[in-house]
């Protein structure tokens, strides 16, 4: 797919999303674990399985956002933000995922994809692989900062380190 912008639109996830949503969500995690997760863990994602959590996110409440970019018409990527879900939330309203094809990184649109998830000056918070650059200098860009936190989560049958940012 090229990277022609002037087509891109930037709009709330839609139910109909949920296949394609999947199979992008399923990419993202591929393009952006691979150092961290081992390669049959990574393998035993399930674009169908994620279509399935999509088609239920889709439907949340106004106090959730989540919106998809598209470019010529197919997702490139996605993001969510809504309540806060730690018990010890430095702040109400937490950042829980942007993901965009590698592709299309470094191109404007994961901005874009933020923009329509946290406003301008909201205290949000966020949690990010301790060991992933890119995301950190991106939301070192619009703000954050690390505060000390971090978890050790399991993912995908193994673990994963998270730190936290907030703004």
């Amino acid at each position: 797919m090229s990277a022609d912008l002037k087509s891109l639109v930037v709009r709330p996830v839609r139910d109909v999303d949920a296949e394609a949503l999947g199979r992008v969500h399923a990419k993202c995690w591929h393009e952006t674990y691979d150092h961290l997760i081992s390669k049959a863990a990574l393998e035993s994602v399930s674009p169908r399985r994620l279509a399935e959590l999509w088609t239920h996110w889709a439907v949340q409440g106004p106090e959730f956002r989540m919106s998809a970019a598209l470019v010529e018409g197919e997702i490139v990527g996605f993001v969510g933000s809504g309540p806060a879900r730690d018990k010890d939330a430095p702040r109400g309203r937490e950042l829980y995922f942007i993901y965009l094809l590698e592709e299309f990184q470094g191109t404007g649109i994961g901005q874009k994809l933020f923009d329509a998830a946290v406003d301008a000056d909201e205290q949000v918070y966020l949690w990010v692989a301790d060991d992933n650059p890119r995301a950190h200098r991106f939301y070192q860009r619009n703000g954050f900062t690390l505060d000390g936190a971090s978890h050790t989560e399991p993912f995908l049958g193994e673990t994963l380190t998270e730190v936290r940012f907030v703004r």
